[in-house]
């Protein structure tokens, strides 16, 4: 981060301040207190940071960001509200660059699609990407710190959960190229519907500047509907788009394809499977190609993508395949990989699946529908943990699929899956990050890896 006065930052967020002084970093954390910092005092559901500005000063901060009457012996800035100041100091920063920022947003694939696209900004640029979950009103402005003299792009994601968010952090990033992967049903609860979704999604149009690009996915049907004549709208597919898809190979747990863009082409290979990720390869291509950067060194980028943690990482443990996608769990997300499934070369494919949490009154539907999705790809094992995965169960069985088992604990799920996996099987894990079902991921390797 660059040097910022505290008089420049009680300006930006409309505070008042005690003592001028220079600011060298942004902190939330005492933790994390480094010497010069600010630290700013964020009052949260479970516990108010106020009580503990006085410490951060004591251990080197060089002032404080407070919304409160409190008792201080240091530097402070006072504000109205410091959640909103924070926001508010990050969009002042950025302001300060004049740098290509990337903004990504959708109900599934942002993350991945941030990983992809990063590879291709920083195979010209010296960029930074969003790290983590760090993609919300609080953590947003705390990426937008890391950019600095020697950082020459960003590539930044949205989330969200109710209408307003996508605003706010769109209008403090100001991207000058902004992404929409798709349209689910992700907070459909909060949002009403997916054209509600859809809504909320575009609000990054807020912060883009006229004229500039947005890019999306042509074969998802509510994108595929959007015009506006204010931007320049492009988009990316394998049914159709200005970056089209086609000859799509999957072996060996990578996937080759040609892009076909005006009227040129590239060949692309990606070590990883599933038709979401070819989706996510092009939008990251497209990316590139608005950010003039040459074809081959965008493949190239996209050739070296690894997966992180557990979002469909394929292990082979003898000649079992097995895909870990734990990371997290939407329906959107679900259905995605049910589909990757579907289209592995397997002898027999398992689903192993587990709850996907926080869907409130929607959940029953959703897992629902999960179930009916696995019976009518043809999968021929599903075995299911959790509350809610008796509703996949349901489902499933409900479209005639008898080898459909839900188990009351992940002990009793891993010794049946551990008696049923035969040579030749591709077996998928997804769930929640909260169902920790890489319990059962651990089990089969220690079963079968010996």
């Amino acid at each position: 981060m660059e040097l910022l006065s505290l008089k420049e930052i009680a300006q930006a967020c409309g505070g008042s301040f005690n003592n001028d002084c220079e600011i060298n970093g942004v902190c939330i954390d005492t933790r994390k207190i480094t010497k010069g910092c600010l630290f700013i005092c964020i009052k949260g559901e479970r516990f108010d940071a106020h009580q503990f500005a006085q410490e951060a000063l004591d251990k080197g901060a060089g002032a404080v960001m407070i919304h409160k009457d409190i008792e201080l012996s240091g530097n402070y800035v006072k504000v109205a509200d410091t959640s909103k100041a924070l926001l508010d100091l990050g969009g002042y920063y950025r302001s300060k660059f004049n740098i290509p920022i990337v903004a990504l947003t959708g109900s599934v694939g942002k993350t991945t699609t941030k990983e992809f696209t990063y590879l291709v900004v920083n195979s010209k640029y010296n960029a930074i990407k969003t790290l983590g979950n760090l993609n919300n009103e609080i953590g947003l402005p705390q990426m937008l710190f890391q950019i600095d003299n020697s950082i020459e792009a960003a590539v930044i994601e949205m989330g969200m959960n109710h209408f307003g968010e996508i605003h706010n952090l769109t209008t403090a990033t100001k991207p000058t190229l902004a992404l929409i992967t798709n349209i689910g049903v992700s907070h459909i609860e909060n949002l009403g519907s997916r054209e509600g979704i859809l809504k909320a999604k575009l609000e990054i149009l807020d912060g883009l500047e006229k004229g500039a690009t947005l890019i999306l996915n042509a074969d998802n049907d509510l994108l595929s509907t959007v015009k506006n004549d204010d931007y320049n709208i492009v988009f990316y597919g394998i049914d159709s788009g200005d970056f089209k898809a086609k000859n799509i190979v999957e072996s060996d747990g990578a996937t080759s394809f040609e892009i076909d863009y005006f009227d040129k082409s590239q060949k692309i290979t990606i070590p990883t499977i599933g038709i979401h990720n070819v989706y996510n390869a092009l939008s990251a291509f497209a990316v590139g190609y608005y950010l003039n950067i040459e074809p081959q060194k965008c493949a190239d980028a996209l050739s070296a993508y690894q997966p992180e943690g557990m979002r469909q990482r394929s292990v082979k443990v003898r000649d079992i395949t097995c895909i870990e996608d734990c990371y997290n769990a939407s329906p959107d997300s679900m259905k995605a990989a049910i589909t990757t499934l579907s289209n592995t070369q397997g002898k027999r494919k398992i689903a192993v699946l587990a709850d996907m949490l926080e869907l409130g009154d929607y959940s029953r539907e959703a897992h629902t529908q999960v179930g009916v999705m696995v019976a009518e790809n043809n999968i021929d094992y599903l075995l299911t943990y959790g509350p809610d995965s008796k509703y996949i169960v349901e489902g499933a069985r409900s479209k005639g699929m008898n080898n459909a088992y839900c188990y009351d604990t992940k002990e009793e799920l891993a010794e049946n899956l551990n008696a049923l996996i035969k040579s030749g099987d591709t077996i998928i894990f997804k769930a929640s990050r909260g169902m920790k079902l890489e319990d059962v991921i651990h089990s089969v390797y220690d079963r079968w890896g010996k």
